[in-house]
């Protein structure tokens, strides 16, 4: 039994307007998530993604090639029924932001970090009216309870939808700001992705690639972009 895969049972996979909704049908029958909710996506765009790639399986169902099916699953079957549970998670994450914690040595990474990691504050505090406090080494440094507070009334703004995507970013990337930074249109998505891998590309110019970490970090890149794809067609 661990070797059977679902087989395709259906010729054509849609998209029907419900409620003002959009959902995905297969053969006029709706699809429905793990949990059994119906799959009923907020944009066209972004139904006709996930309808896609129903379209796109062949013989068998391989949900590692259905990405925009998999994070529509996780809004509606995860995020929706505790929102503010992962709204409040992320928003922790601008407490020890990964921005805000530099090196002390040596000076060349030093001065790296400000000079690529500083911009991202200053856009921070453009947008949201907060300036996240940066410190010398790894000690964890509390942020202001006024800049947290500001910060996570954001997330919790966010739909299930843009929650979904926008834990990707955060998580993935290690940084609150990052994340905002990427769903917002700070920079392109690829270019704030290297930003987040300052320290570990540093690491790469010293001491050479790992093949094996690099194969890592090429998947975790594909999943922040993909989150960026996500979050901007949930509105």
């Amino acid at each position: 039994m661990s070797d059977w895969k679902p087989k395709r049972f259906w010729e054509l996979a849609t998209v029907a307007e419900r409620d003002g909704s959009f959902a995905v049908e297969l053969d006029g029958r709706p699809v429905r998530t793990p949990a059994k909710t119906l799959l009923t996506l907020p944009t066209r765009p972004m139904a006709e993604a996930v309808a896609a790639e129903w379209d796109a399986q062949e013989k068998e169902v391989d949900p590692r090639t259905m990405p925009f099916t998999r994070s529509a699953n996780a809004a509606i079957d995860k995020v929706r029924v505790q929102h503010a549970e992962v709204a409040d998670l992320l928003a922790a994450y601008g407490d020890s932001d990964l921005l805000c914690y530099r090196a002390v040595h040596p000076a060349e990474l030093a001065t790296r970090q400000s000079q690529i990691w500083d911009p991202a504050l200053d856009w921070a505090r453009d947008t949201f009216g907060v300036r996240l406090i940066t410190v010398n080494g790894l000690m964890h440094q509390p942020q202001p309870e006024s800049v947290q507070a500001q910060l996570s009334a954001r997330v919790h703004d966010l739909s299930d939808f843009q929650l979904a995507a926008f834990h990707d970013l955060v998580s993935l990337s290690g940084s609150l700001v990052l994340g905002f930074a990427a769903a917002l249109d700070w920079r392109d998505p690829d270019e704030i992705w290297r930003i987040s891998r300052l320290d570990e590309l540093w690491q790469e110019e010293q001491w050479g690639p790992d093949e094996e970490a690099q194969a890592l970090a090429e998947l975790k890149r594909q999943a922040f972009l993909h989150a960026k794809r996500f979050f901007d067609l949930s509105s």
